[in-house]
């Protein structure tokens, strides 16, 4: 699954989605995310999607104890949220996106 978002060099949002296999959930899921960013920070973001089902070990490395679970990992301290991202306004303030508009 190719995910990155921005064609730019610079990012200003780096993001990380963790997902069990390429299924219609997980696309789903990316595909929200994206729209999530294309609304709060438009193309500058990037997101790097990482299969547990061909990369297991990352789960232990990373702590991921849930899927999906999506990681901000700059700017600023980490952020993580897991689970469904059908509730917008509590993933944009787990990512530390303004939903003032």
């Amino acid at each position: 699954m190719n995910a990155s978002a921005s064609h730019h060099d610079q990012t200003d949002c780096q993001l990380r989605l963790y997902i069990a296999g390429e299924t219609p959930k997980s696309k789903r899921v990316l595909e929200s995310l994206r729209q999530i960013c294309d609304a709060h920070v438009a193309g500058r973001y990037a997101i790097e999607v990482i299969d547990l089902h061909e990369r297991p070990e990352v789960a232990i490395q990373h702590r991921v104890v849930a899927i999906p679970t999506v990681m901000r990992l700059a700017p600023g301290s980490v952020k993580r949220i897991a689970g469904d991202l059908a509730d917008r306004t509590r993933v944009c303030e787990a990512l530390g996106f303004s939903t003032r508009r």
